[in-house]
């Protein structure tokens, strides 16, 4: 049974609560510096808007998003952050409508895709609940950055539950990034959601094991906290090496957070 309903509506409120954290915000706000280097509250907001609206061609008109990734010159990122200037130039109260009516035709468009069927993308073609589940990363790690800038506090709830598993599904990506060969192991997850419930993902019989609090594991796999702050262990050296490089993300790691950089999350 596909989990794209499930996924969808966790994708919606996600986005939602980062919505109602833009709507309050004063337009001085918009230009805050957040964590990324040179990138402000509007440029976090840009790339979102950027992703949701690819993500909509690519569930909407196949065809044409193949063409358009086939016509990206210099590679991805740099095609991103290209985009981010049609964006930026925008004042906060247009800004916020295009982020909200991009989000919502990206979001209608995955949830319109046939059973069975996958959506075209960079790598490869992935199935919708899978991009949806990239989409609840994106939102989270760029609404971070936000919250972040601004020293707002996290609405948190298990509908993170869906970043958690693309994090366990692409776990070799922090290999990749470097240059490494992924170890030839399986680990074991147990993490506790915000709720209290136990999600745990791979064998039971693993000998290595990480463990520790969902929402901590998704700030540790989206970059947005050093593992020293986060509370997340493992056991098992490969375990423990993959907590250094763990990243839900293709591409280059970047510089990451630093140890204390942030205190601990509200929530």
């Amino acid at each position: 049974m596909s989990e794209l309903p499930n996924v969808i509506e966790d994708l919606t409120a996600e986005s939602a609560a980062l919505d109602r954290v833009l709507a309050g915000l004063a337009a001085p706000q918009w230009a805050e510096q957040t964590p990324a280097p040179g990138w402000t509250v509007a440029h976090q907001v840009g790339h979102l808007a950027f992703m949701f609206r690819i993500a909509g061609l690519a569930a909407s008109d196949p065809d044409a998003f193949r063409a358009m990734t086939a016509s990206i010159k210099g590679g991805f990122n740099q095609a991103v952050n290209a985009a981010l200037a049609e964006y930026v130039v925008l004042s906060p109260a247009e800004l916020l409508a295009r982020w909200r009516e991009e989000r919502a035709a990206g979001i209608r468009a995955l949830s319109a895709v046939p059973a069975g069927q996958v959506v075209p993308w960079l790598v490869r073609p992935l199935p919708p609940e899978i991009l949806a589940s990239a989409g609840i990363m994106e939102t989270f790690a760029h609404g971070q950055d936000i919250l972040d800038a601004l020293e707002l506090p996290r609405e948190s709830a298990d509908r993170l539950k869906y970043l958690v598993l693309f994090a366990v599904l692409t776990w070799d990506f922090g290999y990749q990034a470097r240059g490494l060969t992924p170890p030839d192991v399986q680990f074991r997850y147990e993490l506790t959601a915000p709720s209290g419930e136990l999600w745990a993902y791979g064998p039971d019989s693993a000998e290595q094991r990480i463990t520790g609090a969902a929402l901590d594991f998704c700030l540790l796999v989206t970059r947005r906290r050093h593992r020293d702050d986060c509370d997340v262990t493992a056991v098992g050296p490969d375990a423990d090496g993959w907590l250094d490089i763990a990243q839900a993300y293709r591409g280059p790691a970047g510089p990451g957070r630093r140890p204390g950089q942030f205190a601990r999350v509200p929530a």
